[in-house]
């Protein structure tokens, strides 16, 4: 082999690039991640509307700590400032909705190739099953991203229309702008999308293993749900630490002055710990795996 073809067989960074950005968008421009996004997006303006109603016929508005008396966190606070609308609505979706969105686009990300036929052709070009599973993985983190920014913007719409803005106050009771409140918000919905990350490693393991995106799509969500039954049993508090789900609201210390970073910590460091296993077991099983169709 001259080594002029030696070059040309090497993947480029700006061929991995453009395989990332194609990727990305065939992704997005599927029936099934829009109507995910939807959902996602519709979650807001439910909640936000039911607190709407259930104040405006005189019900108790709440005003308290975060969770209310028998809702979810932040829920009581919404009505005194929409941007609590944010905080409860990605409190809502996170043990369930975000991450069943995740587990569906990680599960079906290699299966879906390989049942569909077209996964042996992408091998074909130069990027290597090592760099295309990084793409995957990338196209995955990145929708987790996007999906926790569309439940926060919607949220954000919501509570402006229907709750007043001002002065935000904290859980600690400090009151800072509603500009340093929307920085916190964003901030706490990069985190809720890094929390995912631990989902998205094990939807992409979950894929290297069959040819079905559907089947891939079932286990990852099953293990999804097994795991949040797991991390609320109290006879199990001392596996529950090392469950991927159990520092998920920690986003919560963020709303604090300070804030309380030992929970936020732990939960990255966890998400990390699921990324390496699990993103090392998917690379082991695909770069081995025996692509036939």
């Amino acid at each position: 082999m001259s080594q002029a073809e030696a070059v040309a067989r090497t993947p480029r960074p700006l061929w991995s690039l453009g395989l990332l950005r194609s990727e990305i968008a065939m992704t997005f421009r599927r029936w099934r991640t829009l109507a995910l996004l939807a959902v996602l997006a519709g979650v807001p303006v439910l909640v936000g509307v039911a607190v709407r109603i259930e104040t405006g016929d005189g019900g108790p508005g709440g005003g308290g700590g975060g969770g209310g008396e028998g809702g979810p966190a932040f829920l009581s606070q919404v009505t005194h400032h929409g941007l609590f609308l944010v905080f409860a609505s990605l409190a809502v979706t996170l043990p369930f909705f975000l991450p069943m969105s995740v587990g569906v686009i990680a599960g079906d990300s290699l299966a879906g190739e390989a049942h569909g036929g077209t996964l042996r052709y992408l091998l074909v070009a130069p990027a290597g099953r090592t760099r295309l599973l990084l793409v995957k993985y990338a196209t995955t983190l990145t929708f987790c991203l996007v999906s926790t920014l569309i439940v926060a913007l919607s949220a954000l719409a919501t509570g402006a229309l229907l709750f007043p803005l001002g002065e935000v106050t904290l859980l600690s009771g400090t009151s800072v702008s509603f500009g340093e409140g929307l920085l916190r918000a964003l901030a706490i919905a990069v985190a809720v999308a890094v929390s995912l990350a631990g989902v998205a490693a094990i939807g992409l393991f979950v894929s290297t293993l069959t040819t079905s995106g559907i089947a891939a799509m079932a286990t990852t969500v099953g293990l999804l749900i097994t795991v949040q039954i797991l991390d609320s049993l109290p006879q199990l508090h001392a596996l529950q630490p090392y469950l991927f789900p159990h520092y998920w609201l920690s986003f919560a210390d963020l709303l604090r002055d300070p804030v309380y970073w030992d929970q936020l910590e732990k939960n990255l460091g966890l998400q990390a710990l699921y990324a390496v296993v699990f993103g090392s077991a998917a690379w082991a099983r695909f770069s081995t795996r025996d692509i036939t169709a």
